[in-house]
């Protein structure tokens, strides 16, 4: 039977809290003060439920002397404010709960705890997928950002911190949400996603909060709201820097209280809900530029998580490709594959839409090729253009080549592909970003050697030092 350590100087409150803990199949003990707290730390409780005030001490100063890693801290408290959840949280409290404590919330905080062990196992199980097969439940890849993401998500998926998740557009935001729920003491609960910003704000505060029945034209019924709903679970707010700035002082006062209150009514609803927010905004920017609370960003913001681009991921680009052809073979009983020419280009795409515009682009090559092998020819127009281009107009030393209607198409590959040797420290980079393979550049040298003098001479000049091999 797990252990709860109940820590308040009030003996009524006290002995009442615990006969409410103990309904939930916990073993109890009580503290009276500070001194009296650190004592009981030596019988390992699983769970301390903290009161702020007392009398030879603040209760915080007790966290840091929790040294048991799976002991839980539910801070109890009758004057909350952003800053003292925002400390809690960031200290290592797991929750909190408003005095008078509501049974609800009470039961819901320990059925969470009682696992710890359970979410452990699962986050370990994780990282041995990630290491066999390079996914992190349904996050693909392996590289170094991705890896510091996977590290501070099973860091913050088992507390109730709220979380605050960035990142430019297309890069999984909600897929991060999910995965973070999943690892969480609420997987079994809802999980809702609100993208704040395809709401129209005249009906965001009934979307959320709910409505009674006659509160507003149209309101023939009554609705529950967002909150409502993913109640014991957790709720996605998706571009919530798209959230009018009115709207967002009731979110933050429904953060603070635990209770929502729906259009047309004057009675509060508790609700347990955990939060994650998303952004493709700097948030420092959107609050400069009126866009987002600062109020707010702070009790967001208590665990903030950043999503690298696709263009810094290095080879996640061909763990995805293939993870999404792999998923499209499925569904329609094929076996396409890549030529490894068509992983080439892709790689030496930028990726401006990250992992969206690669399912994308993965789609339309799927859809492209009839049957085996998938040939650079069947990815959209855009990854068609080599990137050499690009690159070579953001160069100082800018290099053109000239071409004239007429010319055969081999002799302008031959000056494109002597013109990016010059420009290039060596010849990986140069296939990289003519979008061929290093072993199809070597082809192509060897087959200007052998058709003519001038050809050889050039392959060969460009072949030495710095271009190595």
């Amino acid at each position: 039977m797990p252990l709860a350590l109940i820590v308040d100087d009030d003996p009524i409150a006290c002995e009442a809290l615990a006969e409410l803990v103990a309904q939930q199949r916990f073993s109890t003990i009580t503290a009276g003060s500070l001194a009296e707290a650190r004592e009981a730390l030596a019988r390992s409780p699983d769970v301390i439920l903290l009161d702020l005030v007392l009398p030879d001490g603040n209760g915080m100063d007790l966290v840091g002397d929790v040294t048991n890693t799976s002991t839980e801290i539910i801070l109890i408290t009758g004057h909350a404010s952003i800053q003292t959840s925002i400390e809690a949280l960031r200290r290592g409290v797991t929750d909190y709960l408003i005095k008078p404590v509501d049974l609800e919330q009470l039961r819901g905080v320990l059925s969470r705890v009682a696992r710890p062990e359970a979410l452990k196992t699962e986050v370990n199980s994780l990282r041995n997928e990630l290491r066999s097969l390079g996914r992190f439940g349904r996050l693909v890849g392996s590289s170094p950002g991705m890896q510091k993401l996977y590290d501070e998500i099973g860091r913050v998926a088992p507390t109730g911190a709220t979380v605050l998740i960035t990142g430019e557009s297309g890069t999984g935001k909600e897929v991060v949400a999910e995965t973070i729920h999943e690892v969480s003491r609420r997987k079994d609960k809802p999980f809702i996603a609100v993208n704040c910003g395809a709401i129209s704000p005249q009906l965001m505060e009934s979307e959320l909060f709910g409505h009674e029945k006659g509160s507003f034209t149209g309101a023939h019924r009554q609705h529950r709201g967002f909150f409502e709903r993913a109640h014991g679970g957790t709720l996605l707010l998706d571009e919530v820097t798209e959230m009018p700035l009115d709207l967002q002082v009731k979110l933050l006062r429904v953060l603070e209280t635990r209770t929502v209150t729906r259009v047309g009514s004057d009675q509060p609803i508790v609700t347990d809900v955990r939060v994650v927010a998303a952004t493709n905004r700097d948030p420092a920017n959107a609050v400069a530029a009126g866009k987002l609370r600062q109020d707010l960003l702070y009790r967001l913001q208590v665990f903030p998580l950043v999503i690298p681009p696709l263009r810094d991921r290095g080879e996640d680009v061909a763990h995805l490709a293939k993870h999404f052809l792999g998923e499209l073979n499925k569904a329609s009983a094929l076996k396409k594959e890549f030529m490894p020419a068509t992983l080439d280009r892709m790689r030496s795409h930028n990726w401006p839409g990250n992992v969206r515009e690669l399912w994308n682009a993965v789609q339309h090559a799927f859809i492209m090729t009839d049957d085996g092998w998938i040939e650079p020819g069947a990815l959209p127009l855009q990854l068609g253009k080599p990137a050499v281009a690009q690159m070579m107009m953001q160069m100082e030393d800018e290099t053109v080549i000239r071409v004239s209607v007429g010319n055969k198409i081999a002799d302008v590959e031959e000056k494109l592909i002597i013109a990016t040797l010059r420009q290039c420290e060596t010849k990986e980079k140069a296939a990289q970003l003519l979008g061929i393979s290093l072993k199809t550049l070597y082809n192509r040298l060897r087959a200007y050697s052998e058709r003519e003098p001038a050809g050889a001479a050039r392959a060969a000049e460009d072949q030495q030092t710095p271009l190595g091999g």
